[in-house]
């Protein structure tokens, strides 16, 4: 055997260990990740909300018991019931190019993949500009009508903060002119004294199109 095939044969045994390893331990890496985050609050981004009630000064405790406020009770067992169901769909929004050029200026983000329509045509697999992800992301609120000033989604609440996101996915890009609308499904309904957090499945939808272009799950909390 010479020097080259010992090499390659103890690189293959290495290549082939290091497999079963990396098999062996990603899932108990998975359930120590999963028993830590069932544990602790994420408040890295938030420290400021975790407990907070601006109408309750009580210690904050997650079980049914601790809504003493009959409206939120109210509220609560109603949003329950459409636990699992598509709670609405929104109108169509049309995503122009001007649109698309101020989301770039605002952020800085002025690939021309988005900004660049003479370009895209010529070289973008798409034969179009795109739409940023974050853009689609940002349009979340108006699509699902949940942050206007005319129309109250929770007449009941005092007060609707927006809580962040779980998680966030954009399988299928928008092309510039595209019309997108939202499809929202609730997905979680915790009470915290006296208060509602909603977790909503949001489904950005593209005409004529069978895949969605974005997929996040959005958190709310509601205090009466």
């Amino acid at each position: 055997m010479n020097v080259f095939e010992f090499i390659r044969e103890k690189t293959e045994g290495f290549q082939e260990n290091a497999t079963e390893f990396r098999a062996k331990l990603e899932p108990r890496f998975r359930h120590w990740s999963n028993t830590l985050n069932d544990k602790i609050t994420n408040t890295l981004n938030n420290p400021w909300i975790t407990n907070l009630n601006p109408f309750d000064k009580k210690i904050v405790i997650s079980s049914e018991e601790v809504i003493k406020n009959k409206v939120a009770e109210k509220v609560y067992k109603e949003l329950k019931e459409q636990l699992g169901l598509e709670i609405y769909v929104g109108e169509w929004e049309t995503i122009s190019q001007h649109c698309i050029d101020q989301f770039a200026e605002v952020t800085g983000d002025t690939q021309w993949i988005h900004t660049d329509p003479d370009r895209a045509r010529k070289e973008s697999p798409f034969k179009s500009t795109i739409v940023h992800g974050f853009l689609t992301l940002s349009l979340i609120p108006k699509l699902t009508n949940t942050m206007s000033s005319t129309s109250i989604v929770y007449p009941e609440a005092r007060m609707m903060v927006n809580y962040g996101l779980n998680q966030v996915r954009f399988p299928y890009p928008v092309k510039s002119g595209s019309k997108v609308r939202a499809r929202v499904r609730l997905v979680g309904v915790t009470p915290i004294n006296n208060s509602i957090e909603l977790v909503n499945e949001i489904s950005i939808e593209v005409e004529n199109r069978k895949r969605f272009a974005c997929v996040a799950e959005t958190v709310f909390r509601l205090y009466f």
